[in-house]
């Protein structure tokens, strides 16, 4: 197997890498897999997996829907992995956003069922902020960081706010905030000398202050939660350090609602741990390609189909 001699973590999407049909190979040709999607829709109370295997898109990509189907996948992926390679020891979990919550659960921190409650609700929790206090978001290519973060600065208004909300890789940035602050901040980022600046098609400005509405009922369902200590370390979004406490996990699920995801740090916290190869586990490869603009030098495997559970072994 090609990730036998070389420290490995495992990566969990979030939102962006939905599509219709996910996991439906790995259930089909699986029965440990098929029982993880039977769980998943006896735990919703309905035939959720059918939604993510038949769509519609429109339906897919609602956030209530986008978030369950992304952590399903990525357990069932895991899972599956465990079962093959069960004396596989990972160096490091981290999950981009959503994904934090499956690799918690991965981890060994949050049961699946547990799990899937919590992500159903953030997703609930989410969308209803995004109603209460709508918003967008905003990609930007080519600009850095400090550039970034006083562009915004400078868009910014007493009652008007955009900010840092994913630090996907060098010279991929994503802002969130209001609508009017985002608009003046890509302007200024064109100004600054973005490659491009281009609003995102969502209504919902996560990782901002506009998550605020709903951070209390976020909190008190993350204390509700039977959260343990995580059995491999986890790389946090908001301080890109490792977490091993389950008093860590709950801070960081908390204050990642409307804090910035450091994920460019995230890598960087890995490789000096001395990752060398990374797994995404579950839908697309979205997180292997900004590894790929981080760390050129790592191993990379998408672990979402049947052919990438092939594609390990050949």
């Amino acid at each position: 197997m090609k990730l036998t001699s070389q420290p490995t973590a495992f990566l969990f999407p979030g939102q962006g890498s939905q599509k219709v049909g996910m996991g439906r190979d790995l259930a089909a040709n699986d029965a440990h897999a098929k029982a993880l999607f039977d769980e998943a829709d006896a735990v919703l109370g309905f035939p959720f997996s059918h939604m993510m295997w038949e769509g519609p898109d429109s339906q897919l990509n609602e956030t209530v829907n986008t978030q369950p189907a992304l952590y399903i996948h990525s357990m069932a992926a895991w899972k599956t992995f465990k079962r093959l390679y069960p004396n596989f020891e990972s160096a490091a979990f981290a999950g981009h956003s959503l994904g934090e919550l499956s690799a918690l659960t991965a981890a060994g921190a949050l049961s699946f069922s547990d799990g899937l409650m919590l992500v159903r609700m953030r997703g609930e929790l989410m969308k209803r902020a995004g109603e209460l206090n709508p918003g967008g978001m905003a990609a930007i290519l080519g600009v850095d960081i400090p550039t970034l973060e006083r562009v915004c600065a400078e868009a910014s208004a007493e009652g008007e706010l955009v900010q840092v909300a994913n630090d996907n890789c060098p010279g991929q940035v994503v802002i969130s905030g209001h609508r009017s602050a985002l608009e003046r901040a890509l302007a200024g980022a064109q100004a600054a000398g973005a490659r491009r600046a281009m609003a995102l098609a969502v209504s919902i400005a996560a990782h901002s202050p506009l998550m605020d509405s709903i951070q209390a009922e976020w909190n008190a369902a993350v204390d509700a939660c039977a959260i343990g200590a995580p059995k491999i370390p986890l790389i946090g979004n908001v301080h890109a350090n490792a977490l091993t406490t389950a008093e860590e996990l709950r801070a960081d699920l908390k204050a990642q609602m409307q804090s910035r995801v450091r994920w460019t740090e995230s890598i960087e916290t890995m490789r000096a741990m001395g990752v060398k190869a990374y797994v995404e586990a579950g839908s697309g490869e979205v997180l292997l390609g900004l590894v790929k603009r981080i760390d050129a030098s790592a191993a990379r495997f998408p672990l979402g189909t049947l052919d990438d559970f092939a594609a390990l072994e050949t």
